[in-house]
Protein backbone atom coordinates (compact mmCIF):
# COMPACT_ATOMS: atom_id res chain seq x y z
CA UNK A 1 0.00 0.00 0.00
CA UNK A 2 1.39 3.39 -0.96
CA UNK A 3 1.07 6.41 1.31
CA UNK A 4 1.65 10.04 0.39
CA UNK A 5 4.58 11.79 2.10
CA UNK A 6 5.30 15.52 2.10
CA UNK A 7 8.94 16.57 2.31
CA UNK A 8 10.48 20.02 2.62
CA UNK A 9 13.66 20.18 0.55
CA UNK A 10 15.61 23.05 -1.03
CA UNK A 11 14.29 23.89 -4.50
CA UNK A 12 17.69 23.49 -6.18
CA UNK A 13 18.16 20.05 -4.65
CA UNK A 14 14.75 18.95 -5.92
CA UNK A 15 15.49 20.20 -9.44
CA UNK A 16 18.81 18.37 -9.58
CA UNK A 17 17.28 15.21 -8.09
CA UNK A 18 14.49 15.27 -10.70
CA UNK A 19 17.06 15.51 -13.50
CA UNK A 20 19.05 12.65 -11.98
CA UNK A 21 15.95 10.45 -11.61
CA UNK A 22 14.95 11.15 -15.21
CA UNK A 23 18.43 10.17 -16.43
CA UNK A 24 18.11 6.92 -14.48
CA UNK A 25 14.65 6.23 -15.91
CA UNK A 26 12.77 6.38 -12.64
CA UNK A 27 10.50 8.74 -10.80
CA UNK A 28 11.66 10.87 -7.92
CA UNK A 29 9.27 8.92 -5.69
CA UNK A 30 10.89 5.61 -6.74
CA UNK A 31 14.33 7.03 -6.06
CA UNK A 32 13.38 8.27 -2.58
CA UNK A 33 11.58 5.00 -1.76
CA UNK A 34 14.60 2.91 -2.84
CA UNK A 35 16.89 5.11 -0.74
CA UNK A 36 14.67 4.67 2.32
CA UNK A 37 14.62 0.91 1.77
CA UNK A 38 18.40 0.90 1.48
CA UNK A 39 19.02 2.85 4.70
CA UNK A 40 16.44 0.88 6.72
CA UNK A 41 17.36 -2.62 5.53
CA UNK A 42 18.95 -3.50 8.89
CA UNK A 43 15.87 -2.39 10.81
CA UNK A 44 13.43 -4.41 8.77
CA UNK A 45 14.18 -7.19 6.36
CA UNK A 46 12.88 -6.02 3.00
CA UNK A 47 10.87 -8.69 1.27
CA UNK A 48 11.80 -9.48 -2.32
CA UNK A 49 8.44 -8.31 -3.65
CA UNK A 50 8.82 -4.91 -1.93
CA UNK A 51 11.88 -3.97 -4.00
CA UNK A 52 11.48 -2.20 -7.30
CA UNK A 53 11.97 -4.35 -10.38
CA UNK A 54 15.24 -2.55 -11.16
CA UNK A 55 16.67 -3.31 -7.72
CA UNK A 56 15.51 -6.95 -7.89
CA UNK A 57 17.37 -7.37 -11.19
CA UNK A 58 20.60 -6.08 -9.61
CA UNK A 59 20.50 -8.22 -6.46
CA UNK A 60 23.26 -10.80 -6.33
CA UNK A 61 25.09 -9.81 -9.53
CA UNK A 62 28.26 -8.82 -7.68
CA UNK A 63 30.13 -11.63 -5.98
CA UNK A 64 33.03 -10.99 -3.62
CA UNK A 65 35.13 -12.98 -1.23
CA UNK A 66 34.84 -12.72 2.54
CA UNK A 67 37.87 -10.43 2.73
CA UNK A 68 36.29 -7.72 0.53
CA UNK A 69 36.41 -4.35 2.31
CA UNK A 70 34.30 -1.96 0.23
CA UNK A 71 34.89 0.95 2.63
CA UNK A 72 38.65 0.69 2.13
CA UNK A 73 38.31 0.51 -1.65
CA UNK A 74 35.84 3.41 -1.70
CA UNK A 75 38.20 5.51 0.43
CA UNK A 76 41.14 4.73 -1.88
CA UNK A 77 39.18 5.56 -5.04
CA UNK A 78 37.81 8.81 -3.62
CA UNK A 79 41.32 9.78 -2.49
CA UNK A 80 42.60 9.19 -6.04
CA UNK A 81 39.72 11.14 -7.56
CA UNK A 82 40.09 14.16 -5.30
CA UNK A 83 43.88 13.99 -4.84
CA UNK A 84 43.74 13.63 -1.07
Amino acid sequence: MNTKLTLTIEKEVIEIAKEYAKEKGQSLSEMVENYFKFVTVNRKKVKEKELSSKVRKLRGIIKSDDQFDYKKILTEELSKKYGV
